[in-house]
């Protein structure tokens, strides 16, 4: 008799086995330090997990997530979180970065390069240095009250008396550099042949802006508003380097009452929950922006 041929279902499994070998190292490492850690800090928030002042630990099922929507610090914190976020990513940073780079696309060479290193270079500074700098600016000795006093116009302590919004510009400052560079690359992909069309036409540069740059830009458009909401949830050390989250409360975002939370009050479980809770909002806005970003049919 002669030999059986070789069975194709054994090829196909030794050679996937062979493909995804190279990658079992990455999936490794990727499993012990992002999966575990993320399943451990999972576990915490169901228990009363303390740094001080506790002999053990138990599970305490969902006792820190009702424990949450009814704190009158967290719903400020949830409110002042939508505050910054609104104002500082998609309002300042989404359409301070648009405006820049439309503006950049008419502007002479050398005013662009003045433009783009000065607004990159807030965004290459640590934040930690970038927090101070701005503090130094909002204080009320400081540089922007000096300027007000120049121009005879009222001037107060503006990280008392608009706290949030103090922080919130300090973001937009450092931020939009970013959302500046994604939209210039997607505006230099605007054929130039469309744009001239539409001022043969005698569309003004409102109407050319909302009935052809937008919708060719919609994609890049989400794609900013994603990733610029994801970063600005998560900001902590601009806020606590200018505010600590005060005066009171009235800059004490999430991640803020979640350092508070965890760390000063050594609550673990609840300020991990918190965390959870964070992170279940920002990927509420990914869903949005993604459905957003689909392209009709």
């Amino acid at each position: 008799m002669g030999a059986l041929p070789p069975d194709p279902r054994s090829s196909n499994a030794g050679g996937a086995i062979f493909r995804w070998l190279p990658l079992a190292p990455a999936t490794l490492l990727l499993l012990v330090f992002l999966a575990g850690p993320i399943g451990y800090c999972v576990y915490i928030a169901f228990t009363d997990m303390q740094l001080t002042g506790s002999s053990g630990t138990s599970f305490v099922g969902f006792d820190n997530f009702r424990r949450a929507f009814a704190d009158p610090g967290f719903r400020n914190a949830v409110w002042l979180t939508v505050v910054f976020t609104v104002v500082s990513s998609i309002l300042g940073q989404n359409t301070l970065g648009l405006a820049l780079a439309a503006l950049m696309r008419r502007a002479s060479r050398p005013v662009r390069t003045l433009t783009g290193t000065l607004v990159i270079a807030a965004w290459v500074l640590p934040e930690i240095v970038a927090a101070f700098l701005l503090y130094a600016f909002f204080r009320r000795e400081g540089t922007l009250n000096a300027i007000l006093d120049q121009l005879h116009l009222p001037t107060q302590n503006w990280l008392f008396g608009l706290p949030i919004l103090a922080v919130s510009f300090a973001n937009v400052w450092r931020g939009t550099a970013f959302s500046m560079l994604i939209y210039s690359a997607a505006l230099a992909e605007i054929p130039q042949e469309i744009t001239e069309a539409a001022e043969v036409d005698g569309a003004s540069g409102l109407r050319r802006l909302w009935h052809i740059t937008l919708p060719m830009i919609r994609r890049s458009i989400g794609t900013n508003l994603m990733l610029n909401t994801l970063q600005t949830l998560s900001v902590f050390g601009l806020i606590w380097a200018m505010t600590r989250g005060g005066p009171g409360r009235r800059s004490q975002t999430l991640p803020v009452f979640m350092y508070d939370q965890a760390f000063l009050k050594s609550l673990i479980g609840y300020g991990t929950a918190v965390a959870l809770l964070l992170l279940l909002v920002g990927a509420l806005f990914s869903v949005v922006y993604l459905r957003l970003m689909k392209v009709e049919v």
